[in-house]
């Protein structure tokens, strides 16, 4: 399915129906908002809002007070702004009522859109519309998810840039590049005789060992993607009684986690989030690591042992104050931290390479959190330009370097230029799917189902 036919998807999909949804969060608050759109919204509008003229007369992209009737009885005074296709945000007719907050106001001016002619939006369905009528490409629609989750200043950065379209632009500016490419082989096949100049095929190498580093330069930000997306997994463990769970409930700044001097209070792991200098972190507290006295102990170490292979920084935390153990070893991907430095040190840590706090105190905490901060790059993840991939673009691009890659190789195998070709088209395929041009609907169906209903 390309965007050529983006024109007739909307019909196609809802049967041309126009939808209604409370776009605003459910509970009380000063605003509601619902929203309609689609060819009868202005319609609809008419039939339910009784102001100084109609709704279907109203300007575009103005707003006028009024009632709303329901059943032929007033039930709240609202704000009614109308905006006319194609300049909306989803491409149609569309109307947004703002009524007074209530939980039960909010649901009666939808209960009026519905019986007026309206149908009940789907998750995602008016970005949907969007999407189809041309108004953003897929990679805008994720855009509007992550600005929605968005947990830091940082994250929030890079979500509005790609919503911006930037991070589209390059996809396209590549996939432009390899059109020439390709137009350039295709010639030669459509007229043999004249063939491909050895200076051409330089050219054309030149171009797609081009195109290939600018792929890698994308794929580079994978990574940030994710932590900007997902946070970071801190994972916390080590025997009982070293003060893990205090050390949860300092950096978290409240008593999350039961702390005790009984060994072995904690057996399930506890996972809360923190923000450390605009970096979003998953923060995990795991069960102490000793010899388990019952099946729930046992149970609780396994899992330590589990979440410990899924962490991207393993906080190690030993007791200070009593001698090292016997088996102690540290690994170069952990973080050691000695606990209870308000308590006089054991001498077998004198010369271990630490950081030294009190969860009793507060002392030493900062530097813990400057280390965390150095270990995780967090320099680097502020100081970077804040567009990054997700996991579906980095599969997309993995997948058009390796066909780039192949037709590469087909140059220096001199290959035939019909092979040459259908790598590039296979690069082509991945762009066409990077922006939503491609036959992946459950692709889409996925990333539009992820939204609250009303977006």
């Amino acid at each position: 399915m390309h965007r050529g036919a983006a024109t007739n998807l909307v019909s196609e999909l809802g049967n041309g129906e126009t939808i209604a949804a409370i776009s605003t969060a459910v509970g009380e608050g000063a605003i509601a908002i619902i929203r309609i759109s689609g060819d009868a919204a202005l319609e609809i509008a008419d039939r339910i809002f009784r102001g100084k003229s109609r709704p279907a007369d109203f300007q575009s992209h103005t707003q006028h007070l009024g009632q709303i009737i329901f059943d032929g009885t007033p039930i709240d005074q609202a704000m009614l702004a109308v905006h006319r296709a194609p300049s909306s945000y989803t491409g149609e007719d569309l109307v947004e009522i703002s009524c007074h907050g209530g939980m039960l106001a909010s649901a009666r001016v939808l209960e009026a859109c519905l019986q007026a002619g309206a149908r009940s939006a789907r998750p995602g369905e008016f970005t949907e519309r969007a999407y189809f009528n041309r108004k953003i490409d897929l990679t805008q629609a994720e855009a509007v998810i992550d600005v929605i989750r968005a947990q830091t200043d940082l994250a929030l950065r890079s979500a509005t840039e790609q919503l911006s379209g930037r991070l589209g632009d390059q996809f396209r500016n590549l996939r432009e590049q390899l059109i020439e490419i390709l137009a350039h082989v295709e010639a030669a096949i459509d007229f043999p005789e004249e063939g491909i100049s050895p200076d051409s095929i330089e050219v054309v190498r030149g171009r797609l060992v081009s195109a290939v580093a600018r792929i890698q330069d994308l794929l580079a930000t994978a990574e940030t993607g994710r932590i900007l997306r997902e946070g970071l997994r801190v994972v916390i463990f080590g025997p009982t009684n070293a003060g893990k769970s205090s050390l949860l409930n300092r950096l978290l700044g409240f008593d999350r986690a039961i702390v005790s001097e009984t060994h072995g209070t904690t057996r399930d792991t506890i996972e809360e989030p923190i923000h450390l200098r605009g970096i979003a972190l998953r923060l995990l507290d795991t069960a102490g690591l000793r010899s388990p006295e019952s099946r729930i102990e046992e149970e609780g170490i396994a899992r330590t042992q589990r979440t410990l292979a899924t962490a991207d920084l393993r906080v190690r935390v030993l007791d200070g104050s009593v001698a090292r153990p016997s088996d102690f070893a540290t690994g170069a991907d952990e973080l050691l931290i000695l606990n209870k430095s308000d308590l006089p040190e054991h001498e077998d840590w004198k010369s271990t390479p630490a950081i030294r706090i009190s969860c009793k105190t507060g002392a030493g905490l900062d530097k813990f959190e400057s280390e965390i901060f150095q270990r995780i790059g967090g320099e680097k993840l502020n100081a970077e330009h804040p567009l990054a991939i997700n996991a579906r673009h980095c599969v997309h691009l993995q997948r058009a370097a390796a066909a780039c890659d192949q037709a590469l190789r087909a140059i220096d195998e001199q290959a035939t230029t019909e092979m040459f070709a259908a790598d590039l088209r296979e690069a082509l395929q991945m762009f066409d799917e990077l922006l939503g041009g491609g036959d992946e609907d459950a692709v889409r169906d996925a990333i539009f189902s992820q939204f609250c209903i009303g977006k």
